[in-house]
């Protein structure tokens, strides 16, 4: 075995969890999404609009990281990995239900919450923010181009922008605490590998 293939290989004790174009497409995205918030925040905030200043540059760099935002997702498709994580974010199987009824409950046995690769949690967020990705994108092209549409179709998207970006910060804010309460997680994402254990008591229905 070469060299470059030893370390490409994880020890016997870790889980391959991620590869590369995953990891990729989800710290290109985060911090996409971290560029629009922000800016949304310096947009609409008062005292941070006064602390920074130079709106005309943040509303650009808050049009164009709002419009590469889906970029990431479209140039991973390339990866047979990345379409198959897709593929298991897609279905919404018994274990999911039972997954979040015990969420619900706030059952917090870990047998009482079965996981494939993916929970019932992961899956609705993952969802949930790529609709509310489409919807902003679309919003925030009708108030770009003004002159395309009529003024009830833009006065329509703004407050649809306004409210779901707030939406989207507080949701994305719950998704940064979730992932900063679970150091396993994270591991994952940085490394792309997990230990057993993690995958056993976190995601005990996942064959990797």
């Amino acid at each position: 075995m070469s060299v470059r293939a030893e370390a490409a290989t994880p020890p016997a004790s870790l889980i391959r969890r991620f590869g590369r174009a995953q990891r990729w497409v989800h710290r290109t995205t985060a911090a996409l999404m971290g560029v629009c918030v922000v800016t949304a925040a310096c947009l609409y905030v008062p005292q941070l609009a006064e602390i920074v200043g130079r709106r005309e540059l943040i509303v650009r760099v808050h049009e164009w990281a709002g419009l590469a935002l889906p970029v990431p997702v479209l140039a991973g498709l390339v990866s047979r990995g990345f379409r198959a994580d897709l593929g298991f974010l897609n279905r919404f199987g018994p274990h999911d239900r039972v997954w979040l009824r015990a969420a619900l409950r706030r059952d917090k046995r870990r047998s009482s919450r079965p996981a494939g690769k993916f929970n019932a949690g992961q899956k609705i967020y993952a969802a949930w923010i790529a609709g509310a990705t489409l919807v902003m994108l679309g919003t925030g092209l009708l108030m770009w181009f003004t002159h395309l549409t009529p003024l009830m179709w833009r006065t329509s998207a703004t407050f649809v922008h306004d409210w779901l970006a707030l939406t989207v910060g507080i949701v994305v804010a719950g998704h940064i605490g979730m992932a900063i309460g679970d150091p396993g997680a994270r591991r994952g994402l940085r490394t792309g590998s997990v230990s057993k254990e993690w995958a056993e008591r976190e995601h005990p229905l996942w064959r990797p």
